[in-house]
């Protein structure tokens, strides 16, 4: 591996993505949107190209010269309202993505999918590689175009020849988390006190991002093509009163006081997504994500770790680096 290229270069995970491949003296191609957000970039030596992975013409140039493909970017939205796009950023893309791979026979290609494509386990068992959900079973729009984007990939690896392997990050934490991820907000509220009250039933693996950007790495080189690997914590499964007061522990703040039912979670996010939209915002809650929320997150990274040999940094770690940047000022990246 020469000449990689990282689409959504400047996203959370692909700016860490970048580093690693920097590390290893790689030359390194950004894809990123003219309107991008590039602070996590800033002071890289890299080639950053403006333009949009759905166009066939801009991908295929931008992967001109490229041996090592990483597709990382992903329009991460869990509302309904934004169906339409994200099924035709996440699923349509990716097909143009990867056709364009084939004509252009790039060596590798590293599919960044999600846990969500990972369906329920056997009762007593944690969920693994080996469970694939159904589309059909998705809690929401964003979920279902992650599953329908990771088949896509397997299959074109399958029947087309495609070199590609999929990785799973599970719910990654850290610096650089700059807009911030739902993981990350969950985070930083908890950090600074702000978290008035969790999900009682809702759990995830929580992993350093350094080590998901690391593992990116080491499934272009020895992840067997067409398979997944998820890229989580051995120890990193956790209830979400355990994610928020580790964090609140690290920042310094008391552990959220109360636990509430996913019930009335739900009740809360069907009022905030009816809402968002006449008040011109975002939802903060959404139905996808409570339903989510409902079963604990909960995954088996041992594929990963034993095939790919994914490090494993401490968990402490993980909290502690992602509140440290929390405190940064705004704009100030390392």
């Amino acid at each position: 591996m020469q000449r990689a290229l990282v689409t959504g270069a400047n996203g959370f995970i692909g700016a860490h993505i970048v580093r690693a491949l920097l590390e290893e003296g790689i030359e390194t191609r950004a894809l990123v949107r003219p309107d991008a957000d590039l602070r996590s970039l800033h002071g890289l030596e890299i080639e950053i190209v403006h333009g949009d992975f759905t166009d066939p013409a801009g991908i295929d140039a931008a992967l001109d010269g490229i041996d090592a493909l990483f597709h990382v970017a992903a329009r991460y939205d869990l509302a309904r309202s934004a169906a339409r796009q994200v099924m035709a950023v996440n699923v349509a893309g990716t097909r143009t993505v990867m056709q364009a791979v084939l004509r252009r026979q790039v060596d590798r290609v590293v599919h960044t999918s999600s846990v969500a494509t990972i369906g329920p386990p056997p009762p007593g068992a944690i969920a693994d590689e080996t469970q694939h959900a159904d589309p059909r079973r998705a809690p929401g729009p964003y979920e279902r175009s992650k599953i329908l984007s990771e088949r896509l990939v397997l299959q074109l690896a399958q029947h087309e020849g495609l070199p590609a392997v999929a990785v799973l990050p599970t719910a990654p934490i850290g610096p650089l988390d700059l807009k911030p991820t739902p993981t990350g907000r969950l985070i930083r509220d908890a950090a600074t006190g702000s978290l008035p009250a969790v999900v009682a039933s809702a759990g995830l693996n929580i992993v350093h991002v350094a080590d998901v950007a690391r593992g990116h790495l080491l499934a272009a080189r020895a992840g067997r093509i067409g398979e997944r690997f998820i890229l989580g914590h051995a120890e990193g499964n956790l209830a979400l009163a355990q994610i928020a007061a580790r964090a609140a522990a690290a920042g310094g703040a008391p552990p959220p006081a109360r636990a509430i039912p996913a019930w009335l979670a739900m009740a809360a996010a069907l009022l905030d997504e009816t809402s968002a939209p006449l008040l011109r915002r975002t939802p903060r809650a959404t139905i996808a994500g409570v339903r989510l929320a409902k079963h604990r997150q909960w995954f088996n990274p041992a594929k990963a770790i034993n095939d790919l040999s994914l490090p494993q940094t401490p968990l402490q770690k993980a909290f502690a680096d992602a509140v440290e940047d929390i405190r940064r000022p705004q704009g100030r990246i390392r």
